[in-house]
């Protein structure tokens, strides 16, 4: 099963990192995601995270969390965290 928990915001092509404007639910290292998009359709595991350019090991709604992502991402992507439901 899949939640949408976000959108993505901007992207850094340089050091892949991908911002993610969370709206609902919390995400953590070791969680599985899905980021979704007209021409991406990436899943992978979450392994580093930052808000504020300070690592943090979960992030809550209304924060803007910044994703070391395996490939590109674009602006208006969405984020789902993937259950084991």
């Amino acid at each position: 099963m899949e939640e949408e928990i976000g959108k993505i915001t901007h992207y850094f092509s340089k050091i892949n990192v991908g911002v993610l404007e969370l709206s609902k639910g919390k995400l953590q290292i070791g969680d599985t995601i899905h980021i979704k998009g007209h021409t991406t359709d990436l899943y992978q595991k979450v392994e580093s995270m930052q808000v504020e350019h300070k690592p943090v090991d979960s992030a809550q709604p209304g924060e803007t969390v910044g994703l070391k992502v395996e490939s590109p991402v674009r602006e208006n992507d969405l984020v789902l965290k993937v259950t084991e439901d």
